[in-house]
């Protein structure tokens, strides 16, 4: 069964958008799919980061500091 999925909008300077549909086709993807594999990568890249990972770490204890650690 395919994975479920979440339809976005994404707003993109004309410029960009440009190079990103000149970078699909000279790929032989969708523009949608350059983008899937872009946000994966940064996603990887931000969660592999030390300094992103405490700033993470911060804003749970912020969230437990709001709400308590009622469901912890």
């Amino acid at each position: 069964m395919a994975e479920p999925t979440r339809a976005m909008t994404l707003r993109l300077p004309m410029l960009l958008a440009n190079d990103l549909a000149l970078v699909a086709s000279i790929d032989g993807l969708d523009v949608t799919e350059v983008v899937r594999q872009a946000v994966a990568v940064h996603l990887a890249a931000r969660t592999a980061d030390p300094d992103f990972c405490a700033a993470a770490r911060s804003h749970v204890a912020d969230v437990r500091a709001l709400i308590g650690d009622k469901d912890a």
